[in-house]
């Protein structure tokens, strides 16, 4: 009987529902923004307060992994693990406790089948890695299972779904997959990058933080001859120089402290296909030299191994910084930088291009709408008009946050402007005397003010995830105080 078919990526996929998917569980909503804005630039970032709401997520969505807090009203993070354990076997676990904590954790490791646990208080760069090396083992159990499925199958079969899959990976990052107007300075740049992607050529991409330059770097390795091998990401400036060097290049059993196992480098794991270097131009001159033996001589040589071990990878390189005046003043080396810059493409900034902001916003708004389990939505015209007279300094990524954070507000199909940050409410000017015209309603002055004050009280609700204690706490205002306005103004919690 022939193994099932591996499920297909969905014809209507984007890049962030390509990034793995991370719950956060905890019932302080303060740890939760923390954890969030510490993982939100690598990962998309679902939100529970208990065992309940998180049990809702992973019904609904594919979560890569957990990070639960220990301490939990109910039922502890231990013991809700071990229920995700036998209910989404495929999600890696993570606990995180205190000190005091730390006996029952170990303990219960087994039984919930828990990946690691961090202490208290946690640092944002190892709970980055944390959380990296989860999926890296995650994928990795993935791809076992797969590869046993694949070898039961038979060579034929083995062939027929690695072409399926690469079918898959070609729409889903082709350049006309990246949004944009017709017309967009964009239709130039992706036309050069598609004849550029045909040629076994070092590229550079530079442009701002979020205006997708791996999404780029995606759609050119998807489109190269290298298509059929492996696509490799590593953000430079997320790791120090040691632990770099050891991510990229592989370290063997003993080369330092904490190395109990050979480690396979990423510039090997690229072997017949393309590395990602982004953010390269944060390294520093010592890590350029290493990189560029690397890329000269075609081998990698493991931190602590005696023999170097041949590669063969296609290097994209990114970075928010101009590289031209770091080599004057001599914070990147000229010899590495016309190594990587073979070819190089300048992602322009959404303020640059305010024709694309409203497909953009559109896609957009259809992805959280989907990831929030919201039927579709529309903005309206006077959203529309404040988002195309934002100069938006955090490109994508900013625009896609203030879309999640509209939707959150939103009780209908239709996204107002009122439902906007005050950012934008201010329009091109920086000032709020001409924002008139976005406030909520159009009629007398206390209609108006009665609308701006039901709009902040529900932000603060849901802020406060409907507790009461803390959202009058925050307003200034009694329980009953708070009570009484909710029920003026008709607001209810939402599921």
């Amino acid at each position: 009987m022939n193994a099932p078919e591996p499920p297909a990526l969905p014809e209507t996929a984007t890049l962030s529902e390509a990034l793995p998917l991370i719950l956060v569980v905890d019932d302080e909503v303060r740890s939760q923004e923390a954890m969030r804005r510490t993982l939100e630039e690598d990962f998309r970032v679902l939100c529970a307060g208990d065992a309940d709401a998180a049990r809702s997520l992973l019904e609904r969505h594919a979560v890569a992994v957990i990070l639960c807090d220990q301490r939990m009203p109910g039922t502890s993070g231990v013991d809700f693990l071990k229920e995700a354990r036998e209910r989404w076997p495929e999600v890696v676990r993570i606990v995180i406790s205190g000190y005091a904590d730390s006996e029952d954790i170990i303990a219960g490791v087994n039984d919930a089948g828990i990946y690691q646990y961090v202490l208290k208080p946690w640092v944002p760069e190892h709970l980055l890695e944390t959380v990296r090396g989860a999926i890296e083992a995650g994928t990795l159990h993935q791809s076992l299972r797969r590869l046993d499925l694949d070898l039961r199958s038979g060579p034929t079969v083995l062939r027929a779904r690695k072409g399926q899959r690469l079918a898959q990976a070609q729409r889903l990052f082709d350049f006309d997959r990246i949004v944009r107007a017709p017309g967009s300075p964009l239709d130039a740049l992706c036309a050069l990058a598609a004849r550029v992607a045909r040629h076994d050529l070092s590229v550079l991409v530079l442009g701002e933080s979020g205006t997708g330059k791996e999404l780029m770097a995606r759609a050119i390795h998807y489109a190269s001859p290298r298509q059929a091998g492996p696509f490799v990401v590593e953000n430079c400036a997320a790791l120090t120089d040691t632990l770099l060097e050891s991510e990229l290049f592989g370290h063997r059993r003993g080369a330092f402290t904490g190395a109990v196992d050979d480690h396979v480098g990423l510039i090997q794991r690229a072997h017949g296909g393309t590395i990602f270097l982004d953010e390269i131009g944060e390294t520093s001159p010592l890590f350029q030299v290493k990189l560029l033996r690397v890329l000269q001589e075609g081998e990698v040589r493991p931190v602590g191994g005696a023999r170097a071990v041949p590669v063969d990878v296609r290097v994209i390189a990114a970075t928010h910084r101009d590289l031209e005046a770091d080599l004057r003043t001599g914070r990147f080396r000229e010899d590495l930088y016309y190594r990587i810059a073979t070819f190089t493409l300048a992602m322009p900034p959404l303020r640059e291009r305010p024709g694309d902001v409203v497909p953009i916003a559109e896609h957009l708004l259809a992805d959280v709408c989907r990831e929030f389990g919201l039927p579709e939505a529309r903005f309206d015209e006077d959203a529309r008009a404040l988002l195309m007279g934002y100069p938006w300094p955090g490109n994508i990524r900013e625009l896609r946050n203030e879309i999640a954070r509209a939707v959150a507000l939103t009780d209908g199909p239709t996204v107002a402007a009122a439902t906007l940050s005050p950012r934008l409410l201010k329009g091109r000017t920086g000032t709020t005397a001409d924002a008139g015209h976005a406030l909520p309603g159009t009629g007398t002055l206390q209609e108006r003010l009665d609308a701006i004050e039901a709009m902040l009280l529900r932000e603060v609700m849901l802020r406060q995830r409907w507790n009461k204690t803390r959202a009058a706490e925050e307003l200034g205002l009694s329980r009953v105080g708070l009570r009484a306005k909710l029920l003026r103004f008709g607001i209810e919690s939402r599921s």
